[in-house]
């Protein structure tokens, strides 16, 4: 995918990388040069050229070795490669892995994680951005604790949109589509919501399952539709932006705990500031991945704003289980909805 490793190339190059810089390799206690460095394995569900991998190599990864002087090593495992996410989620928790990229999925053991997921409810980047990286982000991400990790950083999956093998606008034309959504809660109640005969699948095995027409239709930000190639087997695009989906720094709470003041500073810091680049990136990447999906021959359905209220009415019944269910649901979404 040569245009997706240049369009991610000409982003970074257009932005003013801070902290970075070429430092010296680390080496593992095990096999190194330097006796007691640590090394930081960072697992991800994404592809190597994703804006959030783009990130932690352009930033993160030098930021961190520079600046620890060769005390922390950094190696970042994409694509699956240590496991689907709710492996390596384990794995941070149990202290495996000692850091990941992951999405709100440990909202199944603590609703409140996954708040801003809910459908309709951030109405675009800079509302996002605002939300997560103010008083309210930080209350959620607080609820991460209880699960043995430190976060360290809220970065942009992006808006989702549907994929799909035919032409979908309405309602209506959601029955019987088969619709491929994490095995979520609230992402399953919304493509029920939808209409959708949901099928709940891994992300390593969508593309398989749309070649072989197991499903019809997937849903995700535009950069997974782009940089997992899903859009080879996928013939329209309906903008839908239901969901926003963020990604969080998670680190193994015990591993934290072993780094002494200095490298704890030096790790959030950079995990600031590779948050804000990704985010950067996401944000100004999706204008260029539609513009290369209609070059491949999809097309792209932008909902008009009284086709749009159709999708937001439908969640009512999503929002009335949500409030029942949860005493603290109806204020915090009021008070996303009201900043």
């Amino acid at each position: 995918m040569k245009m997706k490793a240049l369009l991610f190339s000409t982003l970074a190059s257009a932005l003013v990388l801070t902290g970075c810089g070429g430092g010296n390799d680390a080496a593992t206690e095990e096999g190194g040069s330097q006796a007691g460095a640590k090394t930081i394995k960072i697992a991800n569900y994404f592809a190597a050229d994703h804006s959030q991998n783009v990130a932690l190599e352009e930033v993160f990864k030098p930021m961190v070795e520079e600046q620890s002087e060769g005390r922390l090593k950094v190696e970042i495992y994409e694509n699956n490669q240590l496991g689907d996410e709710a492996a390596f989620t384990d794995g941070v928790r149990n202290g495996t892995i000692e850091m990941v990229i992951a999405g709100m999925g440990l909202q199944a053991n603590n609703a409140k994680i996954g708040v801003t997921e809910w459908p309709y409810l951030l109405e675009d980047y800079d509302h996002a951005n605002e939300i997560l990286n103010g008083p309210i982000g930080e209350e959620i991400a607080a609820e991460f604790e209880e699960f043995n990790v430190k976060p360290l950083g809220y970065t942009a999956n992006g808006f989702r949109v549907v994929s799909a093998d035919e032409e979908l606008r309405t309602l209506e034309d959601f029955k019987g589509f088969r619709l491929r959504m994490p095995n979520v809660p609230i992402f399953l109640e919304v493509g029920e919501a939808l209409g959708a005969n949901v099928q709940a699948l891994g992300m390593s095995e969508v593309f398989t399952a749309l070649e072989q027409g197991v499903i019809n239709g997937q849903e995700n930000p535009y950069a997974s539709l782009v940089n997992s190639s899903w859009y080879e087997v996928q013939s329209h695009v309906l903008e839908t932006n239901h969901m926003f989906s963020p990604n969080i720094y998670l680190m193994n709470m015990n591993f934290w705990d072993s780094l002494d003041p200095e490298l704890q500073e030096i790790v959030e810091q950079a995990s600031e500031e590779t948050a804000q680049y990704q985010w950067e990136l996401a944000v100004q990447s999706d204008d260029e991945m539609k513009e290369y999906l209609t070059e491949q021959g999809l097309e792209i359905i932008v909902l008009s704003e009284e086709e749009r209220q159709q999708f937001v009415d439908a969640m009512d019944p999503v929002y009335e289980k949500l409030f029942e269910k949860h005493d603290w649901a109806e204020e915090l979404v009021n008070r996303i909805r009201e900043q």
